[in-house]
């Protein structure tokens, strides 16, 4: 029987996963993992690369964001689950990958001289942070991954993949295939101020919130500022609890909502009350296997230390052919 597919992606552990990352990532890969031989980690390492001065809270994180992955349908019986440090050999063949990558292809990466202005408040002037795609490779070629689910913005990142493993396949011998992006469309989920949900703009809705939580940040929402007055017809498209609805509410009720919005026949809060019904109704389920997760930590950490085991046999391997290649 031929071995399906392999797909590789990750998550720094930065802090409590939201209502963007359960849209943008994990649904997307709960339904791979039946379809590849998924590997999903929680990339502590990376995580080091922008928050090094601080490194307090990367262990809870860790532990939270372990929880809302399983919660969210990522079965490790289905996919392999682990973390990052717990298999030396990403560091061994980023180590080999960076004797052979050109300081020219990291100083072009289009999100290095971005990520230093929109974090100007960090000392990010760090061989780390400049070197962090060659370890971002590493994670993909050690294990053989045909598929990596990405956005467009990461389209980069896995071209220089693509070039590094090219590289030493001609340098050396092939041992790594060429990796290829899976495109995955986002649906827009801006925070509760209509910005990008972030956790360093204070706006997101968590996956561990209550829905006590969720109600009390969505009825105060950013909306369509044409509303001043519950009589002012208001505009839809430029609302962001109407691109909430797009994802969540049926398109009857959108279509009631809109028609609403425009003619002024709803409020604001009645739009909202729309909404919340079926926000809520979408993650019930999420937080009820979340709430039997938390009781079992001991069994969270069996889940990633399984995990990385497996994983770690199968970087071994291509490690061990990535050095017989080199000659060392």
């Amino acid at each position: 029987m031929r071995e399906k597919e392999r797909v590789l992606s990750g998550i720094r552990p930065t802090g409590k996963l939201h209502l963007g990352n359960l849209l943008g990532a994990l649904d997307n890969w709960k339904n791979l993992q039946s379809q590849f031989q998924c590997f999903f980690f929680i990339a502590d390492w990376h995580a080091l690369t922008t928050e090094y001065a601080d490194t307090a809270e990367i262990r809870q994180n860790i532990a939270e964001m372990t929880i809302d992955m399983l919660a969210a349908g990522l079965d490790p019986n289905e996919s392999t689950l682990f973390v990052q440090s717990q298999v030396p050999e990403h560091a061994e063949l980023h180590l080999l990958l960076s004797m052979i990558t050109p300081l020219p292809w990291l100083e072009r990466n289009p999100t290095y001289k971005e990520l230093q202005q929109e974090l100007s408040n960090r000392d990010l002037a760090t061989y780390g942070f400049l070197g962090y795609p060659v370890l971002q490779a590493a994670d993909i070629l050690i294990y053989k991954a045909n598929y990596v689910p990405v956005g467009v913005d990461q389209l980069p990142h896995i071209e220089l993949t693509r070039e590094i493993a090219r590289r030493f396949n001609f340098t050396y011998r092939e041992v790594f295939p060429l990796p290829e992006a899976k495109l995955t469309e986002f649906p827009k989920v801006p925070g509760t101020d209509g910005r990008k949900m972030s956790k360093s703009y204070n706006n997101c809705i968590y996956l561990s919130d209550s829905p006590e939580e969720v109600v009390a940040k969505v009825k105060p929402m950013i909306t369509d500022p044409a509303r001043a007055r519950r009589y002012d017809p208001g505009n839809p498209e430029v609302c962001p609890v109407f691109d909430y609805h797009k994802i969540f509410t049926p398109v009857v009720e959108q279509e009631y909502c809109a028609s609403g919005c425009r003619t002024a026949a709803i409020g604001c809060l009645d739009c909202k009350e729309v909404l919340l019904k079926h926000l809520l109704a979408y993650l019930a389920p999420l937080q009820e296997r979340r709430s039997q997760l938390v009781k079992d930590l001991m069994g969270i950490q069996e889940t990633l230390s399984d995990g990385s085991k497996k994983a770690r046999s199968v970087a071994a391997t291509t490690l061990a052919e990535a050095k017989e290649a080199i000659g060392i």
